[in-house]
């Protein structure tokens, strides 16, 4: 039988969205699917070596806050100098409390599970990124390279 395989494009660079495809690709991997991870735009922010990711209420009305603060404090008050410390503070202790991996627990798991985690080679042109301030066995490929996995894959997400 065949290894099943599971594609995913990871775009979102915050604290918040940076979870979603390291927890779905270590599964995946646990399970036995060849996985690979494509970072684009501002996805790239998950695979730099230094993690310095935020999380911002603003935008996200499905994010459960504090003393029911989603209920009654002002939308543009979430705008505020400080607030977006706060919200990643607050969540990164939930997070901690709770058991919850650590985001450099998770993509070390992720690439010890053999999970190929490839760097958008456009995007980090685009941006001028430095590709010394990523991750060590990070592939750098274009949109082509996604294709040529993602074409045979079982599951594709875009995340």
């Amino acid at each position: 039988m065949e290894e099943k395989k599971l594609a995913i494009i990871a775009t979102k660079g915050t604290l918040d969205w940076a979870y979603p495809p390291f927890i779905l690709a270590s599964t995946a991997a646990a399970l036995g699917y060849e996985v690979q991870i494509f970072f684009t735009f501002y996805g790239l922010q998950l695979v730099k070596k230094d993690l310095n990711l935020k999380v911002s209420s603003l935008g996200n009305p499905g994010m459960p806050m504090p003393m029911a603060m989603d209920k009654w404090f002002p939308v543009a008050f979430q705008a505020l100098p400080g607030m977006e410390s706060m919200m990643t503070s607050m969540m990164k202790k939930k997070m901690k409390d709770k058991g919850v991996a650590s985001l450099e627990e998770l993509r070390e798991l992720s690439a010890e599970a053999e999970v190929k985690m490839v760097a958008c080679q456009m995007t980090v042109d685009l941006f001028d990124m430095n590709p010394a301030d990523f991750i060590d066995d990070l592939e750098f490929g274009g949109a082509a390279t996604f294709f040529e996995f993602a074409g045979d894959a079982d599951i594709t997400m875009y995340i």
